[in-house]
Parts: structure tokens; sequence; C-alpha cells
């Protein structure tokens, strides 16, 4: 009986709101996929949270579905690569498997108070040194710190080695190759990297870092290169060598193929997340952007990148379907902003839980600036969309400041990209162009990429940048002094949305002095 050659590298995209699962060929093209959908669960304002086993079951069916879309058996696989929403939090107990708690969401802001009293006098560059990280809600340490404060009894287990800790790739990985059936308990640098608790430069959990949040060692995961086989997949996937992780922005930018120093992408999504190369050294931030990890492949020494995070873009289309009513459809806003030949004054900050990059500010708020009797909803589509491009400006400009480094152009990807209008706004506030590629799910390609470099499928960056195509290229057209004035008029927008809640200080845990 003749041997089955595997042909097809699948990528396991777990993203905020949905699963999805894409196999692809050996020429890096989507031959099949599947999605479905999660709960968001909303306890508390500000608190947001996922149930892991629910998205475990979706892992499996978008895998199972994706295979017998494309009409391959797992037999037909050469690797599973998986890409994660980061910063999401599981603890779980190692002898049932089960979650002790719903994972605690990236967006969820419970511990804003926790970080504060971390901070002390240090402030938000407590750890920045180390891990290239603000103090922020954001990031999975002081989630953790949380979790082991307020679910009962869950401390005195973590500290005896029964409860694992996790960010979604860890959580998928652990199952994946066996679960409570010696499955394996990794996560790779980039993921680590998004925790507040691994040191940049020793790739290596930082045992001050822990002592300061009160973290056990026990609940901690190996870490990993991004590119490497962790163990083989039991289950639906048997036998097929899970081989790859990374954050799915880290992803999205592997899978632009921004392999080299100075070159970045924006994935356009809820938020948007810009990235920028920085080479073999990891950049210190002066201008309250993030120091991270891209990659690593193997034993390779690791790749770094400065990275802006954009909390709200894609998410503030949603808020004017969903609760403004102003347009029914995602779909219509183009139409709607592009009858008018621009925002008539009008500029909308959507902080609608703070800002992200360059700020960090929860304190600020959304606010509308510039508002007059002229205004109309068309003015107020196109604010809606020229604040994603104004956002992205302030952090591309950031990037530069730290990097010394100038971005020539911008690769994009993600939902907002089928926009135009706001692409050509894009570029236009930059000043570079904007390129859309032909295969627009850069995340789940990234991850694929990774496994299959692992495995063997691909030998080389060289090999997957042949595979990458331009699809669409805007180029800049506005006037400098246009550009120059707009910009200063943006700004002072943002300044108005900041410090509105002045009045309301975080109430204090009373866990650390």
């Amino acid at each position: 009986m003749s041997q089955t050659v595997p042909t097809h590298v699948a990528a396991i995209d777990q993203g905020t709101t949905s699963t999805r699962c894409l196999i692809f060929d050996a020429a890096g093209q989507v031959v099949a996929s599947d999605r479905r959908e999660h709960r968001q669960i909303l306890p508390r304002p500000g608190w947001i949270e996922h149930d892991a086993t629910e998205i475990w079951a979706k892992v499996q069916a978008v895998a199972s579905g994706a295979l017998a879309r494309a009409g391959l058996r797992p037999d037909q696989l050469t690797a599973l690569g998986i890409a994660n929403q980061r910063e999401t939090v599981v603890l779980w107990d190692r002898s049932t498997g089960r979650p002790v708690h719903n994972a605690v969401v990236w967006q969820d802001t419970r511990t804003a108070a926790l970080c504060t009293e971390l901070g002390g006098t240090y402030g938000q560059d407590r750890f920045r040194d180390t891990t290239g990280l603000p103090l922020a809600p954001y990031f999975s340490g002081p989630k953790i710190a949380w979790l082991l404060d307020h679910v009962p009894g869950l401390r005195h287990r973590a500290e005896h080695g029964e409860i694992a800790f996790g960010t979604i790739d860890s959580w998928l990985i652990w199952n994946l190759t066996g679960g409570t059936a010696g499955g394996v308990h990794v996560t790779d640098v980039s993921n680590a990297s998004r925790t507040l608790l691994m040191d940049l430069h020793t790739l290596d959990w930082d045992p001050a870092i822990l002592a300061a949040m009160d973290i056990p060692e026990a609940v901690l995961p190996r870490i990993r290169p991004s590119a490497e086989v962790y163990g083989l997949a039991t289950g639906r996937l048997a036998g097929v060598p899970v081989a790859a992780a990374l954050g799915d922005q880290q992803a999205a930018l592997f899978g632009q193929t921004c392999f080299d120093l100075g070159e970045a992408k924006n994935t356009y999504g809820p938020g948007s997340f810009l990235l920028l190369n920085t080479g073999g050294r990891p950049v210190p931030s002066a201008s309250g952007l993030l120091t991270t990890v891209a990659h690593q492949l193997g034993g390779e020494r690791p790749v770094y990148c400065l990275e802006g995070s954009i909390a709200i873009t894609g998410a503030l289309v949603e808020w004017l379907r969903d609760r403004l009513g102003v347009i029914r459809t995602i779909e219509e806003i183009e139409p709607l902003a592009a009858s008018v030949p621009d925002n008539g004054g009008a500029y909308f900050v959507p902080a609608f839980s703070g800002l992200f990059a360059p700020y960090w500010r929860s304190d600020a708020r959304g606010v509308v600036t510039g508002l007059t009797a002229y205004v109309t909803k068309a003015h107020l589509a196109r604010a809606v969309l020229e604040a994603t491009s104004w956002q992205t400006r302030e952090v591309v400009d950031a990037m530069q400041r730290d990097s010394g480094v100038r971005i020539g152009a911008l690769r994009v990807d993600g939902g907002m990209t089928v926009n135009s209008l706001l692409m050509q706004h894009q570029a236009d506030v930059l000043g570079v162009p904007v390129i859309r590629p032909v295969v627009a799910e850069t995340t789940s390609l990234g991850a694929a990429y990774a496994a299959g470099l692992a495995t063997g499928v691909w030998d080389g960056p060289d090999a997957l940048r042949a595979h990458w195509r331009e699809d669409t290229r805007w180029k800049p057209g506005m006037p400098e002094a246009v550009r120059t004035r707009e910009y200063r008029r943006w700004k002072k927008a943002v300044e108005r949305s900041l410090d509105w809640l002045d009045d309301e200080p975080p109430v204090p845990t009373g866990r650390r002095g």
C-alpha cells in the first residue's frame, strides 16, 4: 500500500470574537477555511471574558470543517500552526483539564487599580526595562494575579502545582497534544513577551517580577521558539505535528513577510496593531510604544519589533451601526463618508476605554470635537474613518522617533482594508504608499508559514517572500500643508479626551502597599 505524502499546512486563528481554521497549499494559497464565533461575556462594565472550553470546542469544529471542505484527511496535513488573541488569560486544573474561571480577555480593565499599586512610586515604567511593556491592564501578568487573589482557594492550588496558566496558544497546544493525557504545556516567545513577566533579553520568566506580582512559577508554561514541533496532535487531528505558535499580530507581520529591518505592517480589525521589524535587538521606546518579540525560528536568535496598539478602530464603525443606527451595515459607511469632500471640521477620538499607544491613558474617554450646525451624519461617518488614519499616524511618528528608521511604505491587512476611502486617507496622512497583498489572511498565513518552516515545507524566508503578491497600492495625494493642518487639529481633539476620569481615582485593592 502506498504511503500518504502530506501536502498541506493548517492554521488555527483563534481571535477575540471568532475562531477560524485555514488550510494552505505549498504555494501559500488558501485551499479551504471554516469559522465559528464564540460568546462575549460581560459581567460588569469594563470586564470582558470568554469561555475557554467553548473556544476549544470551536477549534475542534473549525478544524473538522476546514478538512471536510478541502476534501482532506488529517494525514494529508504536514503541520498545524496557531495564531491567537494575545494577553488573554486562562487558568485551568491540570488533573481535570477544566478552566477554574472564564478566560480574562486582553481588553478587560478590571486590573487598573492593581496596576497602579504595582507601579507604586515607579509608575507605569516599573518593569519596562526588563519586559519592554508599561504596567497596564492590557497585559497578562496582572490578570493572573487578580484571579489568584479573587478565586477562592486558587492561590494555594497554584502554589502546589495543581493549576496551569496559559495565553490562548498554551491552552490550545495543551489540549491538542493530549490535555490531561500528556498535553504539552508551552508558550512561544512572542506570546510570552506580552505577559509582562518575560525578560526580553534572556527570553525567560523574570523571578523579580513574579515575586512582585506574587505569581508562583509552578503555573507557568515553558517558553519555546515560535517555529518548532511542540508535539503531535491527538483526537480529530491525530498525528499532525503542532509546529508553530505566534501572537496574532506577530503572525500577521510574518505573513506579510516583513522579515527585514524597517519593514512594517498594520492590521485593521476591531482595534489596530502596527508592528515595525527592528531586527535582532529590542529597541526601547520613549514614545509610548511596546518593545516585543516578533518571532524566533528554531534555534535562531529572536527578531524583535516595536508595536503600537490602538484600542478602537473597526469597533468604532460597529458602534456607529449598532449603538447609533447611523448605518445599517458596515459596508454603508464608505459611500456615506464619500458623499462629502471632508469631515466638515469634526474629529472623533474613540477613547471608549482609554487610549492605548502612544498615550496609555486609562483616564481618557471618547470625544467628538469641532461640531457646528454644518456637520451632517456623512461628516461624522468620515470622521469615524479618519480616526483610524490619525491614530495610525501617531503610532508611525512614534516608531520613527524611537527606531531612527523611516517607514517607506506600510503593508496592510484586516477587514477595514476593503474600504478604499480609508486606505487612501491613510496613505495621505502618512505620506507613504499603503499596500494590500493578494492573500489578505495574513495572520493565518503567518502561522502556517512558521509551521511549514519547522517541518520543511519551505526552506527559508526567501521562499516565503516569493509567494507575496501586491493587490492594491494607494499613493499619497494630500498636500503637505493640508496634512499638517489636519494633524494639528486631530492632536487638539486628543488633548480634549484626556483627564476625563480625574475625579474618579482607582479604588485601592488593599492587596499591596
